[in-house]
């Protein structure tokens, strides 16, 4: 019979202690090296655009605020973007695209300039208010509307684009001015995105009642923006743009 070496007897229990000794350091390593945390996601640049609906003339902040609060609050990444600056100060980004008193064909003007300028890639448009106040052809605004989206997809095609209708007028012969304009934008949009066109079509006009219009009975009270802004939200977190 041979006999083990005394070294042998030795080794193999030091071994044993190095192997669990090594184990554990690395163990401890892991439990105390720092994690590597996700790199967090680009902010989506997104464009308020419209006029003073969207500036807020009557209201600081308009929707954008309510927008803003939402988004905060679920931890969503907004970067709101356009040349014009306003609003309260819990409203943590001011930029937008409103411009009190203007009409569908005065922002069609400058359009071609803000989307290559801020590169957008989302975009709520609300726009025509001023176009029935103003009496301006009433009649040509859903083809200026057309054209509108026309010049924004061809200088945005990767946008996510979300036209709305107006919201409600006070003053019962306006808001019958406004009538076919309303009913003709949900096709308006249907003719673009049959077209492969990345726009989408919100009812605004339905989130607000008179009750949600200010004293001037044109634009929104307080409560009547937070209603636009839950309805933006709403449908920016809902569609299969997400």
């Amino acid at each position: 019979m041979q006999l083990l070496s005394p070294s042998r007897h030795v080794r193999r229990p030091m071994l044993t202690l190095l192997t669990v000794w090594l184990a554990a350091c690395a163990a401890l390593l892991c439990l105390f090296a720092p994690t590597a945390s996700a790199a967090p996601a680009a902010a989506v640049r997104l464009m308020p655009l419209g006029d003073s609906i969207t500036a807020g003339s009557n209201i600081a902040g308009a929707y954008r605020t309510r927008l803003w609060q939402r988004a905060t609050t679920d931890h969503r990444q907004d970067d709101f973007v356009g040349s014009q600056k306003g609003g309260p100060a819990q409203l943590g980004d001011l930029d937008h695209e409103g411009h009190p008193g203007w009409r569908i064909e005065q922002l069609d003007a400058q359009i071609a300039g803000w989307l290559a300028t801020y590169k957008p890639q989302t975009i709520l448009l609300h726009i025509g208010t001023n176009d029935i106040t103003q009496n301006y052809d009433v009649a040509g605004a859903p083809a200026r509307l057309s054209t509108l989206i026309d010049h924004i997809t061809a200088n945005a095609p990767t946008a996510e684009v979300f036209i709305s209708n107006i919201v409600p007028f006070v003053n019962p012969g306006v808001e019958t001015r406004a009538k076919p304009y309303n009913a003709a934008v949900p096709g308006i949009v249907s003719q673009w995105a049959a077209k492969g066109k990345h726009v989408h079509f919100v009812d605004m006009h339905s989130a607000l009642t008179t009750a949600d219009i200010s004293s001037d009975g044109v634009h929104p009270s307080a409560t009547g923006y937070s209603k636009m802004g839950d309805r933006w939200y709403q449908t920016l977190t809902t569609g299969p743009w997400i």
